[in-house]
């Protein structure tokens, strides 16, 4: 059997910029192990299945991988796929709403579509989970994950911490671009530290006070040693967190990211609170890259891991 697929460039406007998903647009019928299979080979930072959903009041129930394991909840996974079913729903002459609502392993996830001149370029997420503040480490473990030095660690508006929004992540906050620009993942100190309170990656960001420039720069280092060009769910995390910390209500930040990569990535982030917690809003647009079809015959050898 044929499946169709596509790869969407995501928190950007053009080509080959951005963070890629690939998106398999006819999952049903395949199992665990063939999609994690598939992931691996496709090899980007996650990909996503999308499969017909439980509930017909909504979109699609969604999956997603890493070349490593399934994961509930991601930031720029969600937002290709639900650009890549707009295209396709596009394409087959299907009205497209405002809002896709998709089933995953954290909850229901609701996408709102980005239009420019009626064509969908965009879209932004509610993440599926307040902000939740986790465990704290001292600023020298984070500077070994990151191969600093301790004085590069920022500590005076919140110690390095694992914090979520539905995909745990530890954050750390730097000291300067500069330092920021150095970061390199250190296997030997992930080993010592990861996974911890659900935390498989390390996001580090710096805050910039420059008229015209974006609020924030960052990256984010994985267990394998890779780093993303874009990361929503840690940006959403991030900026619930920093909302919190300074008692404000509704934060906007610019997040740039992946430029050390040449893979310039621009992501808004809205935290807003709602009875004492704090909700994440992550958009940012879209472009379509790659279609194709695949065919995968029979199970597979892999075995998955178990979900993040």
């Amino acid at each position: 059997m044929l499946r169709r697929y596509a790869t969407i460039d995501v928190f950007t406007n053009r080509l080959f910029a951005g963070n890629p998903v690939a998106v398999v647009l006819d999952a049903q019928g395949l199992s665990t192990r063939q999609m994690q299979a598939l992931a691996t080979e496709f090899g980007y930072s996650e990909t996503t299945f999308v499969l017909p959903p439980a509930d017909p009041r909504h979109t699609a129930h969604v999956r997603i991988f890493t070349p490593d394991r399934e994961i509930p909840f991601a930031g720029h996974p969600n937002l290709g796929t639900a650009c890549a079913l707009a295209d396709d729903m596009t394409a087959r002459g299907i009205p497209v709403p405002d809002t896709l609502a998709f089933e995953e392993a954290t909850g229901q996830v609701e996408i709102a579509l980005w239009r420019q001149d009626g064509r969908v370029v965009g879209a932004e997420l509610c993440a599926p989970e307040p902000l939740s503040c986790r465990a704290q480490i001292r600023a020298a473990q984070a500077a070994a994950c990151l191969s600093l030095k301790e004085s590069d660690i920022r500590i005076d508006a919140h110690a390095p911490r694992v914090v979520s929004v539905g995909l745990p992540f530890l954050v750390v906050q730097l000291a300067s671009r500069e330092a920021l620009a150095r970061a390199r993942p250190d296997r030997a100190a992930y080993a010592r530290l990861l996974p911890l309170d659900g935390a498989h990656s390390v996001y580090a960001y710096a805050l910039d006070g420059a008229r015209g420039a974006p609020d924030v720069h960052a990256r984010m280092f994985t267990a394998r040693m890779t780093e993303d060009p874009a990361t929503g769910s840690a940006t959403g995390a991030m900026a619930c967190l920093l909302a919190r910390l300074r008692g404000e209500d509704d934060l906007d930040l610019l997040v740039v990211q992946g430029e050390d990569l040449r893979r310039p990535s621009r992501l808004h982030a809205r935290a807003r609170a709602h009875d004492g917690a704090w909700y994440a809003h992550v958009g940012g647009h879209c472009v379509p890259a790659f279609n194709g079809t695949l065919a995968l015959d029979g199970e597979v050898d892999q075995a998955p891991l178990a979900m993040a």
